[in-house]
């Protein structure tokens, strides 16, 4: 009969030894956090708390119409909406919604209780990612389909919101 003492204390110890190291947090462990933490996000609301928003202050408003399923809707997550140009830009002048396109949970929009799935459809989504741009009262909008570099996106934004480049 073989002796399994050894190896599981062996394995005991090991992993006692990197529980040990990986709750170590040195200098650059600690800077790491406080990037984490200093990192800007959008602001994203509710498609209820913006439409109340934008009664107090009116702003354009921009919904990304994603599913879980969708890859470019992933990489715009990671990419353009975690740049820092476009999150000071979104947060500063756009209320900006998260709408899940496969979804049956229920929101309110324009006082009619429909499903995520029901309004994305209402919006003439048929791809995903897709951004649907609104102006400040919910009346008009403009769906635009596909990822969009960092870039690409600023700059649509500032085009909606009757900007150009040069700050105009």
């Amino acid at each position: 009969m073989k002796n399994y003492k050894q190896p599981l204390l062996s394995l005991g110890c090991a992993i006692a030894f990197l529980m040990g190291l990986s709750s170590f947090t040195g200098p650059e462990g600690a800077k790491a956090t406080e990037r984490q933490q200093d990192e800007a996000t959008i602001n994203w609301l509710t498609i209820e708390e913006a439409q109340e928003l934008s009664k107090k202050e009116p702003r354009k408003i921009f919904i990304d119409v994603y599913t879980d399923w969708c890859g470019w809707c992933k990489k715009m997550d990671k990419i353009t909406f975690t740049d820092e140009e476009v999150v000071e830009y979104t947060n500063k002048h756009f209320y900006a919604v998260k709408l899940k396109a496969d979804s049956d949970n229920k929101v309110m929009f324009h006082g009619k209780e429909v499903t995520q799935a029901e309004l994305a459809r209402a919006l003439r989504v048929s791809g995903y990612p897709t951004i649907v741009f609104f102006d400040e009262t919910f009346s008009k909008f403009q769906p635009v389909s596909g990822f969009r570099q960092a870039d690409e996106f600023k700059k649509m934004l500032m085009q909606v919101n009757g900007e150009t480049e040069a700050g105009g």
